[in-house]
């Protein structure tokens, strides 16, 4: 276990699994709506901030799933994003997304999925939830699409809004690109690959919302 482990605040008595978590975003969402979080990710999160497992996530989860009340797994996106393309070579990165699929469906949980939405007009994830950082009232323009075992629905959240102040995904604006994603306690070279924890606290709320229960 690495990283600063931070005590729970108002637990909901639900534990959620984050596999390929990075440093943290969307872990902190479930945390931030009362979750008990543990994170897996095959490389060291020196700045992961709950308990935290290295190891592979494919097998973490086929082995340690069903333990848990929520899974989420946030597979590697480099394979399908526009970015690679222009940058790399997509065939270099694993595609892991129905591998994921099929072992988070095998552990009988709740689960959820978010990757770029290139992922969804490809066909591989369906777009249950698309969610935008101006929808949550920040600064930037951060599109990921969710699928989830229970296939969307609930409360809607507002269209996005792409005014012209936005902040820019660019180097020399990183540090502040990172802050207003709400990812305060990471490097800026780790906000890179992140999402902001607004969305998985909206999505949480979802679920709690079809289990009965309350948002911390």
């Amino acid at each position: 276990m690495t990283g600063r482990v931070l005590p729970l605040r108002r637990p909901n008595g639900l534990r959620v699994l984050d596999v390929c978590c990075g440093a943290g975003g969307l872990s902190m969402g479930y945390y931030l709506a009362g979750f008990d979080v543990v994170g897996v990710d095959i490389r060291p999160q020196p700045n992961y901030p709950f308990p935290f497992i290295q190891a592979d996530g494919l097998e973490y989860c086929a082995e340690q799933g069903h333990a848990f009340d929520l899974v989420h797994g946030s597979w590697p996106c480099e394979r399908y994003a526009t970015v690679t393309r222009w940058r790399g070579n997509p065939d270099a990165h694993p595609d892991l997304i129905g591998p994921g699929r099929e072992v988070m469906q095998a552990t009988g949980r709740p689960w959820v999925m978010e990757n770029v939405p290139e992922t969804a007009a490809a066909g591989l994830l369906r777009p249950d939830y698309l969610l935008c950082g101006t929808q949550f009232g920040l600064n930037v323009r951060r599109h990921r699409v969710f699928e989830t075992s229970w296939g969307g629905g609930g409360d809607l959240v507002p269209p996005c809004w792409h005014r012209k102040d936005l902040l820019a995904f660019e180097h020399k604006g990183e540090r502040a690109y990172a802050d207003a994603m709400g990812c305060t306690w990471m490097t800026s070279l780790e906000a890179r690959k992140a999402v902001p924890p607004a969305y998985t606290h909206w999505i949480a709320t979802q679920f709690l919302a079809l289990e009965g229960r309350t948002a911390a």
